[in-house]
């Protein structure tokens, strides 16, 4: 009964955090802004979700197809987020207008046109 009661508060609280995603992909206004929280509570969500799964399920097979799916997201999710906002980066021409980033390409310059 405890496992239960504490399996449901690990997945309570990733639900709780895709919610806090969602509302703050649809509040920030840049593409940047949206894949980072995306990326950071999708990561934390899906740690904290198959988290609670593992704790009903005990100790089986299944927990460990579910450890092995936690290992693959924290380590794809993260690189799919980088390469997309750096896709952002390298294909929108009037990104420097609305934030200020470091262009790799160019060195460690700040670029930003309304200094």
């Amino acid at each position: 009964m405890i496992r239960i009661i504490i399996a449901g508060l690990f997945i309570a609280a990733g639900l709780f955090t895709l919610g806090i995603s969602v509302v703050g992909i649809f509040r920030f206004s840049t593409m940047l802004n949206r894949v980072h929280v995306a990326s950071k509570c999708d990561t934390a969500a899906a740690l904290l979700v198959l988290t609670g799964l593992i704790i009903i399920s005990g100790l089986t097979v299944f927990s460990l197809k579910l450890f092995l799916v936690i290992v693959f997201l924290w380590l794809c999710n993260p690189v799919a987020s980088h390469l997309i906002a750096r896709a952002e980066v390298m294909t929108n021409p009037d990104l420097n207008l609305i934030c200020d980033y470091v262009d790799l390409t160019q060195g460690d310059e700040i670029k930003n046109d309304s200094n």
